[in-house]
């Protein structure tokens, strides 16, 4: 073998170890990353308790991969920096105390919870039947209004607002009780209660208050509305 042809052989072998030893530095990277993103989801699950009866959905979104961090000797720490709210997007702050490197990664938090959905379009002036309800679970940071879980809470309401198949039924586009309704008040005192008829004076949703007038005493009085075609007093 000629000194020319030994160069040659060693300059190649050179290369194909630089080759591998590039890969595998790349493998690592790779790797460490995702044991980045690993840590950040984690830490947002210690954080959120999963609701009894809904989903928690939480994704970390991809690193560059021109991210060059080295392995950490020791576990990574982990915090929310700043007062940010832990529904939609949130940003986690990874480190290596060893090593000195941090990395912020954002991730992405879904809680989804059941709530009355329509379960066809509901034009404005309609009078929900509950063949027009469905449960379903809705992301809860889209929720402006008063939501409901139990399609019984609403069915009898009339809609105040166009209804898109599938969208949450809120507070908002429904009244429980419209104006010029007829309308049973309920009033309770020192263990006597009290049921009368009344004509609603505007509209309202569950739990907000209005004021009707008495068909019997011609008196006006505010009250609570407690279900559909329903009011309270309270004294």
């Amino acid at each position: 073998m000629t000194e020319r042809t030994h160069l040659t052989l060693c300059l190649i072998f050179i290369g194909i170890l630089c080759g591998f030893l590039s890969a595998n530095a790349i493998a690592a990277s790779d790797n460490m990353l995702s044991n980045v993103r690993q840590a950040a989801t984690d830490h947002i699950r210690s954080l959120v308790l999963r609701p009894e009866r809904g989903e928690l959905q939480i994704s970390a979104a991809e690193l560059d991969n021109r991210l060059r961090i080295g392995d950490c000797q020791e576990p990574l720490n982990r915090s929310v920096p700043g007062k940010q709210s832990l529904n939609g997007n949130v940003t986690v702050l990874i480190s290596c105390p060893t090593s000195g490197w941090q990395v912020y990664v954002p991730v992405q938090v879904s809680l989804l919870l059941p709530r009355v959905v329509a379960a066809r379009p509901l034009a404005r002036g309609a009078v929900i039947h509950a063949s027009d309800l469905k449960v379903d679970q809705v992301e809860t940071r889209f929720q402006r209004s008063i939501v409901f879980e139990y399609p019984e809470q609403i069915i009898g309401s009339t809609v105040k607002r166009n209804i898109n198949m599938g969208e949450a039924v809120e507070g908002n586009d429904i009244c429980l009780v419209c104006r010029n309704d007829s309308v049973i008040i309920k009033a309770g005192q020192s263990g006597l209660n009290i049921v009368t008829k009344g004509t609603a004076l505007s509209d309202g949703s569950l739990g907000e208050e209005i004021r009707v007038q008495n068909n019997k005493s011609r008196r006006i009085v505010s009250a609570t509305i407690t279900a559909v075609g329903e009011v309270t007093v309270r004294y």
